[in-house]
């Protein structure tokens, strides 16, 4: 016994004075990857279709050029984007923008009362909004136990705050934000979200040893002083309501250069105002009372789980962008082995007709076709079945995102319903030159219309086929055009089809 434990030790010394792998090539040490299935989203394979009419019609169908292509595998939403969802991201902007005003006052009334951890002292008498002081290097002190090196580090190199300048600081999600009058905690919190007609007065007090001065004030005065409400004597339901034209998502995109010398850089940021366009309902239709779906179809929770129209490609394209962000920021709290997502996005053209297909090879519409309704008479879909009979299909406007059968991915409305913004670029002979491996035309300054897919709850049922083609400007927000999102699959979905309920 003693002889063999007196081995294993010797044995042990050797390999450990040895390298582990033995001079071979063996690769960087990973983890396990497995990929997280989204929340709300199904798995669409790698596979070919033949993208393009089933039977072509030279009149209605504005190109009928059939191609092969290949479409490598992606998540996509099992139903569009609802009102529930969307409002998830405009909240989310609202109160991004209220703790951004909130830092900024907290900072100029404690700029200069600040501990020596750069917390601002707190009293009885006045708390000058502390707990919505921003979060910069200054916070973090060098002989912190709990701080990492690299928080040291900055700590160290002093603060090099401008509160004008956002890079250099962080709001401080933590502290809960009140919307209720009456749990407003203290009137420097009522006067940023009420109004404050002092607020240049507030700069010129504070302006010695403040970075914000009088004049970056005034260039937002009017914000500043009105607030971030519309009084209720100013609405037709007598409610105060936020100002919508407030709600404003910043972003930048990084730019591949190109072979012509200009650069990879990142893009100039991008302001979009995300509140869906709720007057579409008026626009759409001239002449037709439509003021209940103007009044409540947005915010109203009897219209939660319904596809949120409105909306034009941009912001489509930056709610994609904020889903993206929401859950990488939630990626790195794991701070070891953070495994960022890959970009949530708009489909493609291509992507959309093949997940709206279901697998069925040259069917005309998602469950097949060539007809609207089952054995039973019942419309398979949301759309307008007859000239002028809006309700023959027995729903009036939208009906629920998850209504109706799902076609063979697992894919709710695919025709009909709303239809749906894709990534692309509408070009009438795009099928001519596009390559037939995931092909896209991306969008470019010049070309402002985007390919929109799946017909809607108004249209007749040409526009539900699968291969129906049509466009709108980017900018332009429609009662009847929505969207989903897909996201790229990480590695090959190689063995889905000898079993669809296994994800690799």
């Amino acid at each position: 016994m003693k002889k063999s434990l007196l081995l294993l030790l010797v044995l042990g010394f050797f390999l450990s004075c040895s390298k582990g792998d033995r001079g071979e090539l063996i690769g960087v040490k990973t983890a396990k990857f497995f990929p997280d299935k989204p929340q709300g989203m199904v798995l669409i394979p790698s596979g070919s279709f033949t993208m393009g009419p089933s039977n072509p019609n030279a009149l209605l169908d504005q190109n009928p050029t059939l191609k092969t292509v290949t479409i490598k595998a992606f998540y996509m939403d099992e139903t569009e984007i609802t009102n529930s969802e969307y409002r998830q991201f405009v909240n989310w902007v609202r109160d991004s923008l209220v703790r951004h005003e909130l830092a900024i006052r907290s900072y100029v009334l404690n700029k200069l009362n600040l501990d020596e951890e750069g917390r601002p002292k707190v009293d009885d008498d006045n708390t000058k909004l502390a707990d919505y002081f921003p979060i910069y290097p200054r916070n973090v002190v060098e002989d912190d136990d709990d701080a990492s090196t690299f928080e040291k580090y900055k700590s160290s190199q002093g603060t090099n705050v401008s509160i004008e300048k956002k890079s250099t600081w962080k709001i401080d999600w933590s502290p809960k934000v009140f919307y209720d009058r009456d749990q407003y905690p203290d009137i420097e919190y009522a006067k940023t979200l009420e109004g404050d007609i002092d607020y240049l007065d507030l700069g010129k007090e504070y302006d010695n040893g403040a970075d914000l001065t009088v004049s970056a004030l005034g260039a937002r005065a009017d914000e500043l002083r009105d607030g971030f409400f519309i009084p209720a004597d100013e609405t037709p339901n007598e409610l105060r309501a936020f100002r919508t034209k407030r709600l404003k998502y910043s972003y930048r995109q990084y730019i591949d250069g190109d072979e012509d010398g200009v650069p990879d850089k990142w893009s100039e940021y991008k302001e979009i105002e995300v509140y869906p366009d709720t007057t579409v309902w008026y626009k759409d239709f001239s002449y037709s009372y439509n003021e209940p779906m103007h009044n409540n179809y947005f915010w109203h929770d009897a219209y939660a789980e319904y596809p949120v129209v409105g909306v034009s490609w941009d912001q489509a394209a930056a709610f994609a962008h904020w889903r993206t962000f929401y859950k990488n920021q939630h990626k790195r709290k794991a701070k070891k082995n953070v495994q960022l997502v890959s970009d949530f996005r708009l489909p493609t053209e291509a992507e959309w007709e093949y997940a709206a297909r279901g697998g069925l090879e040259r069917a005309e519409y998602p469950w097949g076709g060539p007809y609207t309704y089952d054995d039973k008479g019942c419309f398979l879909a949301n759309f307008k079945p007859e000239r002028g009979n809006y309700i023959a299909d027995q729903i009036l406007y939208t009906a629920e995102a998850e209504s109706y059968w799902e076609n063979d991915y697992g894919l709710f409305n695919m025709a009909g319903n709303v239809s749906e913004w894709t990534d692309s670029n509408y070009e009438k002979s795009s099928k001519d030159f596009v390559s037939g491996l995931n092909p896209n035309v991306e969008g470019n300054e010049k070309n402002k219309r985007k390919v929109v897919r799946g017909g809607s709850w108004k249209d007749v049922a040409h526009f539900l086929k699968v291969s129906s083609r049509d466009y709108e400007l980017q900018n332009k927000k429609r009662s009847y055009i929505g969207f989903r999102t897909v996201q790229s699959y990480m590695g090959e979905d190689v063995g889905f089809q000898e079993n669809p309920n296994k994800i690799f």
